[in-house]
């Protein structure tokens, strides 16, 4: 073999040049001719390679060149594709289409019945075609001589005696003995008398005899031999008495070729097949019109199995693809293009449907896209991680925004089979946006499978993004008034509970779910508790591995340890706690109190109204109760802290035209600036002030602070205002003269805030006739008398909280 191929290259190098390789030889049984394998050198491409060497057989030829000549003017479907040809003194190669001679699937028995049906009605037809098209004689017509190409179909070769009747000198007459067992298949006539006698037989009579034999040696896959022609064993009912007229030993009775096909054409007739009709039908599929396309794809249902592979890859495919591109195919057409890609290699695949599928994205086709969509799963382990990040993926995102909501809606199910071909950044940022407008979408199904996709794709999700993400995506369908959006979401947060931290399982996870617990509708409240459950059980095994306490425990000056006032000990029982609470205080102020218990009352002046009668009672009994009802707040400095440190609202909600359901974060906002609203109804409060500022009020008698509520929320009470409760210490007995005394003599030396004013005078307030203290509060006068006050301007503290930006805008989406 290696002797060969240098012979050849050595032969090609000195000829004229001849553009393909030889490869490896394939066995060709009675034939002059050499078959190999080759491929072009310039794309790689496949083909076969006929190779005819003058030096051994001189004789043969001038039927040799009969068949280069004969191929390269012949064109015909049926008979082999000439690509090039090269003529020296020593050789003569002829490339053509890559086939494989018939003999190796008549030896093994390999054709279906109606395969070989549809190769005889080819050979038939290219019969047909050389006998009244061409007036010739193919003369040379067995098994040896036919070839499958790659995509099945059958070949017609072995033109070495080819020759047209109109030809005076024509070589079969003078060279057909040189052909390898030509008398094996000549017909009696010509065994009789020589091949002179087709001149006064009928032109056809020579090949239809030799077709017949080649029908027996196809059905029966044995060797032909003499006491064999005729037989009918394995040949198809319908076609023994046509077969047999072929081989009618008188050639002017002998059935033609053409007279056997139009036979076999007539309706119910031998070759009318699914099989034939779609190899004639196929190539012409864009032309046809929706019902002729429908008929045909029937067809191609029924021969699915009978049909040769490489014919569904080679020639079937091609078409269905133009079909479905051009030709308006449509979702069935392009269902069995999916059909036969399955049956494609890795390799193959790529060449031919990956660059056509990606075309096919790019069709603004709505039915299109949808079919690519619903296959999508077929497709995508056959793509490549950058085909998909480039050219794929781009155009399936147009899906998200598309109005027809079925597009929507596949496209939200693709991403399913999309997310592993996907990079993370890819995931993290385009995809969650586009996921995010469908979480909003006016269709309850869209916006329910979203949930459904968020909650598959989440191990796909980022850490640093994954939490916030989901937190807000399935806590907002917790409030979706479709019943399945809300179920599918607990769902969702069953499934994906190891993904939250403890803390946001507790903190946010279940006062998310609480509310569904009694939903309106029973799967709801069902899987809500199931869902309850899975967070509990997760958060009791989480409790168990906290420490009892973080706090230190309080020590003595003594260096031993005595437990606080408010900290329960550790000997007592659960049943038992708030007793020792009281007990322990009470205990503690015994030990540490001194001195003798005094039974004379101090009096208490009331801080609002100084000019009150005081309240009497003993040093060691704790103030009662202020009749006044209106709930006591933190200082004004306390809520200007507050106020400057107030954290920033909820960035703005885009919203759809049925997000009506989504408002519920807004209202509790719209909720809060009514409050704060409240405070500015009764222009005649004392402690009225313009929105977001707070009122001190000092008092001379205890330089003490309060604010007070808002108007609206305060009860009308027409009690005696009395000074407010005041913390005891916890050191011992609590002296409320020293206290008031230190507190007056540290107030004196320092300044007032800002807005409050003091009047005429030294002291802290002015005095009138009446010698009642006045004081200024925020530009107001406070208290009895009739003196004159400076009015001081008011300070407006802004309380408005300060507009933050999102960190990506991700979670604004959702809530």
């Amino acid at each position: 073999m290696n002797f060969l191929k240098s012979a050849v290259a050595s032969a090609i190098s000195q000829g004229p040049p001849f553009p393909y390789s030889f490869g490896d030889r394939v066995d060709l049984d009675q034939s002059i001719w050499t078959l190999h394998n080759g491929t072009k050198r310039e794309d790689g491409s496949n083909c076969s390679i006929f190779s005819f060497d003058i030096t051994t057989n001189k004789s043969r030829l001038p039927i040799a060149q009969n068949a280069l000549r004969k191929l390269k003017t012949l064109r015909h479907p049926g008979i082999l594709k000439v690509l090039d040809t090269v003529e020296t003194e020593t050789y003569i190669y002829i490339a053509t289409e890559r086939v494989t001679p018939l003999g190796w699937h008549v030896r093994r028995k390999s054709l279906s019945p109606e395969t070989s049906k549809w190769g005889l009605f080819t050979i038939a037809s290219t019969l047909k075609f050389i006998n009244e098209g061409g007036v010739s004689v193919h003369g040379n017509i067995r098994v040896s001589s036919i070839f499958t190409s790659e995509s099945g179909e059958w070949r017609l070769g072995g033109l070495d005696i080819l020759s047209s009747m109109k030809e005076d000198n024509a070589v079969i007459y003078s060279y057909a003995g040189a052909v390898p067992d030509i008398n094996r298949y000549a017909p009696p006539e010509v065994s009789k008398g020589g091949w002179e006698t087709i001149k006064r037989n009928p032109l056809p009579a020579v090949d239809a005899y030799d077709f017949g034999l080649l029908i027996f040696e196809v059905f029966d896959g044995g060797a032909l031999g003499m006491d064999s022609v005729g037989q009918t064993k394995n040949i198809p009912p319908s076609m023994h008495q046509p077969y047999k007229r072929l081989l009618n030993a008188n050639p002017k009775a002998r059935l033609t070729t053409a007279n056997f096909l139009d036979q076999g054409r007539r309706i119910g007739g031998f070759f009318d097949t699914s099989l034939i009709r779609l190899s004639e039908g196929i190539e012409s599929m864009g032309l046809k019109s929706d019902g002729e396309r429908q008929e045909l794809l029937n067809e191609l249902d029924e021969v699915a199995d009978d049909f040769p592979e490489e014919f569904f890859k080679m020639k079937i495919l091609p078409e269905l693809l133009k079909s479905v591109e051009f030709g308006g195919g449509g979702p069935k057409v392009f269902g069995y293009v999916m059909k036969i890609g399955s049956k494609l290699s890795d390799d193959e695949y790529e060449a031919r449907l990956n660059p056509f599928l990606v075309r096919l994205f790019a069709n603004p086709d709505r039915q299109v896209r949808v079919v690519l969509l619903e296959n999508l799963p077929q497709m995508i382990d056959h793509f490549p991680q950058k085909l998909v990040s480039d050219k794929v993926f781009p155009q399936i995102a147009t899906g998200f925004t598309d109005v027809a909501p079925l597009v929507r809606e596949q496209t939200v199910k693709a991403v399913l089979t999309i997310i592993t071909k996907l990079a993370d950044r890819t995931i993290n940022g385009e995809l969650l946006k586009l996921l995010a407008r469908t979480a909003n979408d006016e269709q309850p199904g869209i916006r329910t499978n979203t949930t459904i996709c968020l909650g598959k794709i989440a191990r796909n999700l980022g850490p640093h993004t994954r939490g916030k993400v989901l937190i807000a995506a399935f806590t907002r369908s917790l409030r979706d008034p479709f019943v399945h959006a809300r179920n599918a979401s607990l769902q969702a947060l069953a499934a994906t509970a190891d993904l939250f931290s403890e803390e946001d399982a507790a903190n946010k996870m279940l006062p998310a779910i609480c509310p569904s617990l009694i939903d309106k509708e029973k799967i709801v409240r069902d899987q809500a508790n199931k869902c309850f459950d899975t967070y509990m059980s997760r958060i009791r095994r989480y409790a168990t591995t906290l420490p009892e306490s973080t706090l230190p425990p309080p020590t003595s000056h003594s260096g031993t340890t005595t437990p606080r006032m408010d900290t329960p000990t550790p000997q007592t029982g659960a049943s038992e706690g708030w007793t020792g609470w009281a007990i322990s205080s009470f205990t503690n102020k015994m030990a540490a109190a001194s001195g003798e218990i005094s039974a004379k009352p101090i009096p208490v002046t009331d801080g609002l109204n100084p000019s009150a009668p005081a309240l009497n009672r003993t040093i060691s009994a704790p103030q009662r109760a202020s009749t006044d009802l209106r709930p006591h707040t933190s200082s004004a400095s306390n809520l200007h802290r507050q106020a400057l440190t107030s954290p920033s609202g909820p960035p703005p909600l885009i919203r759809t035209s049925t997000d009506s359901f989504f408002n519920d974060a807004q209202q509790e906002d719209d909720a809060l600036d009514a409050a704060w609203g409240d405070m500015d109804d009764d222009p005649d409060s004392v402690f009225h002030t313009d929105a977001g500022t707070t009122t001190t009020t000092t008092t001379s008698a205890s330089a003490s602070t309060t604010t007070s509520p808002p108007p609206s929320a305060r009860p009308k009470v027409t009690s005696t205002k009395t000074a407010p409760p005041v913390a005891y210490d916890d050191g011992g007995e609590p002296d409320f003269a020293g206290w008031l005394n230190a507190r007056s003599e540290a107030k004196a030396g320092k300044a007032l805030p800002k807005g409050i004013g003091i009047g005429a005078g030294t002291g802290l307030g002015t005095k009138g006739s009446s010698g009642t203290a006045k004081v200024v509060v925020g530009g107001r006068k406070i208290g009895g008398g009739v003196g004159a006050a400076r009015k001081v301007e008011e300070k407006k503290i802004d309380i408005k909280p300060k507009e933050e930006e999102g960190e990506d805008g991700w979670g604004d989406a959702w809530d």
